[in-house]
């Protein structure tokens, strides 16, 4: 017997317990990845985070990751986007805004050896930055 659907209500199985669960989609446009490119940037040891307020209402927050050739073949590609997409599931449902567009960067050599740990407080600090007010500086 399978278990009831639950229409929207509750926990996804994608957001931790304690957040309400977000509408989470990923970019699949190339305008949405240039006018984020174009948007706030903030570059980590890691990789590079590029986020933008979409302005449009929408409550939802979008993602995209980019991993280039000059990371290296396509073993270490997908290997880079993965670790992306696994922090983006644990760090960005939690301290990302509705309404804005996020695009990981991968970074040549680093996102793929550099340690997990590293990398989620380098979002962290990313998403802490990228969202601060432009005039703010950190003390």
């Amino acid at each position: 017997m399978t278990p009831p659907e639950t229409h929207g209500e509750g926990h996804s199985a994608g957001s931790p317990a304690g957040f309400p669960a977000v509408s989470v989609c990923v970019l699949r446009k190339r305008s949405d990845y240039l006018k984020a490119a174009s948007a706030r940037r903030q570059g980590t040891n890691g990789f590079l985070l590029q986020a933008r307020d979409r302005a449009d209402g929408q409550p939802g927050i979008r993602i995209g990751f980019t991993a280039s050739k000059k990371i290296g073949n396509a073993v270490l590609r997908n290997r880079a986007k993965r670790r992306l997409r696994a922090l983006a599931r644990e760090v960005l449902t939690g301290l990302a805004r509705p309404g804005w567009d996020y695009v990981l960067v991968a970074r040549p050599e680093v996102t793929v050896t550099r340690p997990y740990a590293d990398l989620q407080g380098d979002l962290e600090q990313a998403l802490a930055s990228v969202h601060r007010a432009r005039g703010d500086r950190p003390q």
